[in-house]
């Protein structure tokens, strides 16, 4: 079960996780001065911070920025001001990102997002990691392709398992699914990836890919 307004993506395949590198521009061209900015979208418990940390993990001096961060006390899909300037246009000027975005301090959460304009790629991930206000500041995008019912399970357990869990994840849900039925971010990515277990594969190596929608 999809999404209001998700096409199925198909046909799908199996490949190696470093083909997934390659379609997304990440290897080996970086940009002049800046990482390569690659944004990895879709719905909550969907599988984008597993697959962040996958490719992540292939390049070496690669970071990765979570939009929960950015979004932290503040606003679960008003914050797209907050990572453009704070995170996206300093590097897009040459510029280290230190930033602390401004719920942070005064709900008492110490610390900053860090990202080094050497480094060779930058993957922004969450829901909304490729919205349409910050387009024209990424290189390229994914989008995860997840089933609604596995997604609300995994999302709930994760919370926790209980009944404030799922309440959290049900409020959650009355603003992601207008937000991603509106913005549409699978129609701008360059590759769908299976968040569920569309075909066998190995996990660790490789990657159940789609082509655009």
């Amino acid at each position: 079960m999809l999404g209001e307004g998700e096409p199925l993506a198909g046909p799908w395949r199996v490949e190696p996780l470093t083909e997934l590198l390659r379609l997304i521009g990440a290897v080996p061209s970086v940009p002049d001065g800046r990482p390569r900015i690659v944004a990895i979208d879709g719905r909550g418990a969907g599988g984008k911070t597993t697959l962040a940390a996958r490719l992540h993990g292939l390049v070496a001096g690669s970071q990765v920025v979570h939009t929960d961060d950015i979004a932290w006390a503040h606003s679960r899909f008003g914050w797209d001001d907050l990572i453009v300037g704070g995170v996206l246009e300093p590097l897009h000027r040459g510029l280290s990102v230190h930033y602390q975005p401004p719920a942070w301090a005064p709900n008492d959460r110490t610390g900053h997002v860090d990202v080094s304009v050497d480094a060779p790629l930058l993957i922004i991930e969450g829901v909304g990691a490729s919205r349409s206000e910050v387009t024209s500041l990424i290189d390229t995008s994914i989008w995860v392709q997840s089933d609604l019912v596995a997604a609300e399970r995994r999302g709930i357990l994760r919370d926790g398992g209980d009944a404030d869990a799922a309440r959290r994840w049900h409020a959650w849900k009355t603003e992601e699914d207008p937000f991603l039925a509106a913005d549409r971010p699978w129609s701008r990515a360059v590759v769908i990836v299976g968040g569920s277990d569309q075909i066998e594969h190995d996990p660790a190596t490789e990657v159940v890919l789609a082509p655009p929608v």
